[in-house]
């Protein structure tokens, strides 16, 4: 049976990435911060070496490979004029939105090299975008719930270069970021346009492909973005 590891996962997106997998035959692990109760829930804080440590080492004893990573777990940061933000704004927002994956990515590289056709997938925005952001008729075709956001725009728009570096350096993994959408869940007030089933979709669709699929991508759920 395929593995799976979901970071972020108690709740939104995360959990229903969660679900979907189990129910497609994944042995699901569930990346949690703190000791939570619950199958296959691996106490896992991504701004924190030691703990990612100790849960890669957690899934290693249990499984010995990795075959799917979900690196899912994110901060918004404040919602402030950029001129606004400070440094210590970005230093927040970047710890968990991009140092977070790094280090997830570092402890469980060798039992994704273990895994069978491995795959990892980022949850980027496209907020992320610096073509939409730069550019309006861009934002209007493919991100049309844009806004301003310094701290969480530029964090994803650094997953993103994260992400085709992995897949250049890693070319037996594919690595591949998406954008679910402007989703309504816990993290933005449930004011989003888009259900967590649908936001989900391009999630696991990403997280499924296979040795075939794509690597060093960007993709929405209408196809690959512009970076």
């Amino acid at each position: 049976m395929r593995t799976a590891l979901v970071t972020g996962a108690t709740r939104g997106l995360g959990a229903e990435t969660a679900r979907r997998l189990a129910e497609a035959g994944y042995t699901v692990y569930v990346g949690a911060r703190g000791e939570r109760a619950g199958a296959r829930t691996v106490p896992l804080d991504v701004t924190c070496e030691d703990s990612v440590r100790a849960a890669a080492e957690l899934v290693r004893e249990c499984t010995g490979r990795l075959d799917v990573l979900v690196n899912n777990a994110g901060i918004a940061g404040p919602a402030r004029p950029a001129a606004e933000v400070t440094a210590h704004d970005l230093l927040t927002v970047y710890d968990t939105n991009v140092f977070g994956p790094v280090r997830v990515v570092r402890a469980f590289l060798p039992l994704l090299e273990a895994g069978e056709a491995p795959v990892v997938v980022n949850v980027s925005s496209g907020l992320g975008s610096i073509a939409a952001a730069a550019d309006p008729a861009a934002r209007a075709a493919d991100v049309p719930d844009w806004i301003p956001a310094l701290s969480y725009g530029s964090s994803k728009a650094a997953l993103n270069m994260i992400t085709a570096q992995y897949a250049h350096a890693c070319p037996h993994i594919r690595f591949n970021a998406v954008d679910p959408g402007l989703t309504a869940t816990g993290f933005n007030g449930h004011a989003g346009s888009r259900t967590v089933a649908e936001g989900a979709d391009i999630i696991v669709r990403l997280a499924t492909i296979g040795a075939d699929g794509p690597t060093g991508g960007y993709f929405s759920a209408t196809g690959p973005l512009p970076w």
